[in-house]
């Protein structure tokens, strides 16, 4: 359950509604989703999420799929239901396939596990790794 309420689309908040249809616009989207009606109760968080947002997963060096993966890998290390669910979604629609899929939650299970070892061991680090 949410902490506060979200946002409806039809605010009268000129700033937060601009952004809501940024969001609709750039996504080609209908309804903006809970992620941004929720934020958009701080609307210069609001704000500084949606253009860092864009900016980073801009296509670059690193293609925008890749970034939608590393995005998903961080949420499920992080244990984010919702942003797992929204990068994975963004991820298919970029070309992400099931097999892609099973591979990156490999990595990041084995990834989870060997940084727990390292950690639960204290292993020194090595000097050619310094």
């Amino acid at each position: 359950m949410t902490i506060l309420k979200p946002i409806s689309e039809n605010t009268k908040n000129s700033k937060v509604k601009k952004i809501f249809n940024d969001i609709k616009v750039i996504r080609k989207i209908d309804k903006v989703p809970n992620f941004w009606k929720t934020i958009a109760n701080d609307p210069n968080t609001l704000e500084r999420t949606w253009n860092s947002l864009q900016q980073v997963m801009q296509e670059g060096h690193l293609s925008s799929l890749f970034k939608e993966m590393i995005y998903i890998a961080v949420s499920m290390t992080n244990s984010c239901e919702y942003c797992i669910r929204s990068h994975i979604k963004s991820a298919k629609l970029k070309g992400m396939d099931d097999e892609m899929l099973k591979e990156l939650i490999a990595v990041v299970g084995m990834a989870n596990e060997t940084n727990s070892l390292v950690e639960s061991y204290q292993v020194e680090v090595d000097e050619n790794l310094k």
